[in-house]
């Protein structure tokens, strides 16, 4: 494993968030700087980013941000009716993972990657629960780059107050439990101006034997 891309072993813990239905935790700094940055540019120069289009009501939109999908042979991802096969691991990409597993205590067999360009790029309100991930899906979340607001809403609860979260550079938040099936998730288009952001969720994806 690269030395430079290794996390520091004073790196802070994993700490939970308070929110009923959920088993979300998150620690700032898991990357820092320079590491961080280097990992960024990195991902950049690699990533054979593309532009995917999502069906929406019978209509065929264009994503308003990048993606790229990896992991192992057979970890098939499919939504919005599509269907899409990973690209082998890169050796940014398994030191990466490495560092997550040992962090999270979880093993994962894919990451799709998400390059928010600008404040112009978000992703709507949703939730992970396809069903290649199983019932109750671990999602391991690394950000890069710009500080983004991660929102998440109960999904049936309106008493229940929303929950927001920085999302800075080198951060990294973890979603287990009942959260995709209780709760959605969204980055929502910004007014002010915002650099690159780079998002990387870690996910099992559950393969036929």
């Amino acid at each position: 494993m690269n030395d430079s891309f290794s996390l520091f072993d004073d790196a802070p813990a994993l700490e939970p968030i308070p929110m009923v239905d959920a088993d979300v935790r998150f620690m700032h700094g898991f990357y820092r700087t320079p590491q961080s940055q280097a990992l960024m540019q990195a991902l950049l120069a690699e990533t054979p980013w593309r532009q995917e289009s999502i069906v929406l009501w019978e209509k065929e939109y264009l994503q308003p941000r990048l993606s790229a999908w990896y992991g192992d042979a057979g970890s098939v991802y499919a939504y919005s009716g599509k269907r899409f096969h990973p690209l082998p691991w890169t050796d940014t990409l398994l030191a990466i993972k490495h560092d997550v597993e040992a962090a999270t205590s979880q093993r994962f067999n894919s990451v799709l990657l998400n390059l928010y360009r600008d404040e112009n790029d978000g992703v709507g309100w949703h939730s992970d629960a396809e069903q290649e991930l199983g019932r109750l899906p671990v999602i391991a979340s690394l950000s890069l780059g710009e500080t983004r607001t991660f929102r998440l809403r109960h999904r049936t609860r309106k008493d229940i107050t929303p929950v927001s979260i920085e999302l800075t550079d080198g951060s990294l938040l973890l979603m287990a439990g009942e959260t995709q099936r209780k709760w959605q998730h969204t980055i929502t288009k910004e007014r002010m101006p915002r650099e690159a952001r780079i998002n990387l969720t870690f996910r099992t994806i559950l393969v036929p034997a």
